[in-house]
């Protein structure tokens, strides 16, 4: 019965899931092909620049380059949000699976408790059981050395030092679970150099020694418009 309400549970949480990931990616594919169109926009003018040079204008030359310019500016913007979105994809699926890890913890814990309650025992237990019996019997017919010898090997003792199986079998907590890093070899990013997570943004200073921060970290709540810059080489512009 438990098994049912965990399983009916999760299968509720994750029910939109497939259509949440369908639209991301939907997203993901758009940008891209904007992306694709916005660098072929680049090269047509950079061509174009490249070919009427000479015969434009001080000022012509100007406004060709801005328009070069914005274009780079629109395709890196598109890049952006494409760097936004995946995280927020990896942020969804594995919220689902820390979800599912503690919830199997959890009802492995239960499980674990209610044998123990009602006093069942496994077939393995059974079987060592009868081991230990045998052994008793072997010690009583044996006498002086083979004695105490029987009293070190016997079965008894060998149950004692044994593992329960059924801690073999539930060796985490819940809480374990949810303490437990998503994947301890994932870089880690921002001033709290934590692994990716929610939204992010990325630094423009192209020597910036952390490249990505999270939202709540440096004080945002969305986008800012234009170029931004970590507190780190906010300060470092300031000195120079």
């Amino acid at each position: 019965m438990a098994t049912a309400i965990y399983l009916e549970h999760y299968l509720d949480s994750i029910e939109n899931l497939p259509c949440e990931l369908q639209r991301n990616f939907t997203l993901m594919r758009d940008l891209d092909n904007r992306t694709e169109e916005k660098k072929g926009e680049i090269d047509k003018l950079a061509e174009e620049y490249v070919a009427t040079v000479k015969k434009l204008a001080s000022e012509q030359r100007v406004e060709h380059l801005q328009k070069i310019q914005n274009a780079y500016s629109k395709c890196k913007e598109f890049s952006d949000d494409k760097v936004q979105l995946a995280m927020q994809t990896y942020e969804m699926v594995d919220k689902h699976i820390r979800r599912l890890d503690a919830d199997l913890a959890r009802f492995e814990n239960e499980l674990k408790e209610k044998l123990e309650v009602s006093g069942y025992e496994s077939p393995e237990a059974r079987g060592l059981k009868k081991a230990d019996s045998r052994g008793l019997r072997e010690k009583r017919v044996s006498r002086g050395r083979g004695r105490k010898s029987s009293d070190d090997d016997s079965p008894r003792k060998k149950i004692k030092n044994s593992p329960d199986p059924s801690d073999a079998l539930l060796p985490m907590q819940p809480s374990d679970v949810l303490d437990m890093p998503v994947d301890p070899n994932e870089p880690t990013y921002c001033l709290c150099h934590q692994v990716s997570y929610g939204e992010m943004i990325g630094c423009d200073n192209p020597d910036c020694p952390i490249e990505w921060f999270h939202f709540a970290c440096v004080d945002l709540a969305t986008k800012p418009k234009g170029k931004w810059f970590c507190p780190r080489c906010t300060q470092d512009r300031k000195k120079k």
